[in-house]
């Protein structure tokens, strides 16, 4: 079963965080989506969800970007950066996948971080 509608995975994006004059500052978002089956989509199948959700966030403009997604058993895990948590749900609904759980991270650490 092709599952075309969820689309959130694989898009490489250079990320800054460098705000723009006269701009809302962008907030990172961990997005949960519960997507039965989703650690075994083909590659084919991941591209085709890719390539969906590229073509929203193209329309929605620049106030949301896809940084990475994280895919598991039965569960997408997503980075975006957008100006609020509507815009996360925005591209859920018009992309045709769920956003069950939308989360602010407000740090982010790593081995590099003991140091």
């Amino acid at each position: 079963m092709l599952f075309t509608g969820y689309a959130s995975f694989g898009q490489t994006t250079a990320v800054t965080n460098i705000p723009k004059k006269n701009s809302t500052e962008m907030k990172t978002y961990l997005i949960e989506r519960d997507i039965p089956g989703a650690g075994k989509l083909t590659a084919e199948q991941l591209k085709a969800i890719s390539q969906t959700s590229c073509t929203v966030l193209k329309e929605m403009g620049p106030k949301i970007q896809w940084i990475q997604s994280y895919v598991t058993g039965d569960k997408i895990y997503c980075v975006y950066k957008a100006e609020n948590e509507e815009l996360i749900r925005e591209h859920a609904k018009k992309g045709g996948f769920p956003a069950n759980f939308i989360m602010v991270i407000s740090s982010v650490i790593s081995p590099a971080t003991a140091n």
